[in-house]
Formats: C-alpha cells, structure tokens, sequence
C-alpha cells in the first residue's frame, strides 16, 4: 500500500499547489474581476463604448449590455481583481479579502439604492443591475469567506 494513499489528509485541506479552499476561493474570485475589468474595456462586449466616461452617471457604456460602466468602474474591478490573487497567498488574508470584499459589495449595494442614478454623486456609475450583482456578490463573497474558513478550523481541531 503507498503511503500517500494511506497517509492522512493535512488538517486545512490544502491541495497539492498548498493552497486551501479559502484561497482558491479569493484566488477564482479576484480572476473573475480581472475578467470583468478588462471586458469593460471592449468594444462590442461593452455597448455604447463610445459614451463610456471616466468617472459619471453620464456613461452609458453596458457591460454585457446590462451593467452600467465607466473607465472609473473598470479600473476598481482591475484593482479588486489584483487585490484577490495578492491576497489569496495566505489563509487569513484570503479570508480577510472574501469578507471585507463582501461588506465592500454591501456598502456599494446601499449607496446605488440610496443615490439617485441620475445624480451627479453616482460617479461610479451604478444601475439597477448593478445593484442587485452588488448584493449576490456581497453574499456570495462573506459565505465563501466564513463557509471555507471555518470547515478549515473544525478541521483543525479534529
């Protein structure tokens, strides 16, 4: 019989690049807002690119026709993206990155309910469907961050 078949599994689960479930979490998530990042920036997966401001509630660029963008907004998701695969290097900076991400998302969530779409304060710019990705993401980010980080310390004190 191999000993590493019959060797036990390490406590925090990594996999064989020695990353856990909470680091591949923010690792996939800080890949997706790169992605999105820089699809903000092309033409034809972005419509009305051509209206596309830096920073205004006046740009009516659409991601995926759906999501309103500005050069501002595509540059925070870049930021967001660079921010996950830096922090996906440790456990708790994972962790940390999934979490506050998620209360950032929540904050945004608020402020484009609160700030009329119309008004100069929605520099971001933020649309309805923006809001509600603002939520899932919220949600879904604070889940990954408690779900994997906690299933790894009952691992550990098994």
């Amino acid at each position: 019989m191999s000993t590493a078949a019959s060797s036990p599994r390490p406590a925090d689960h990594t996999d064989r690049t020695g990353r856990t479930a909470v680091q591949k979490a923010a690792m996939a998530v800080g890949v997706v807002f790169l992605l999105v990042g820089v699809l903000g920036f092309v033409p034809g997966i972005t419509t009305n690119y051509d209206t596309m401001s830096f920073a205004s509630h006046h740009s009516e660029a659409l991601l995926l026709g759906l999501f309103q963008v500005s050069v501002l907004h595509n540059i925070v998701h870049l930021l967001f993206g660079v921010a996950g695969l830096v922090l996906a290097r440790s456990v708790g900076a994972a962790r940390s990155y999934l979490v506050f991400g998620g209360i950032i998302y929540f904050v945004l969530f608020i402020y484009g309910l609160v700030v009329p779409h119309d008004s100069a304060a929605n520099f971001v710019p933020v649309n309805n469907a923006d809001n509600v990705l603002h939520l899932v993401l919220a949600i879904g980010m604070v889940a990954l961050g408690l779900v994997l980080s906690r299933r790894r310390t009952a691992d550990a004190t098994v």
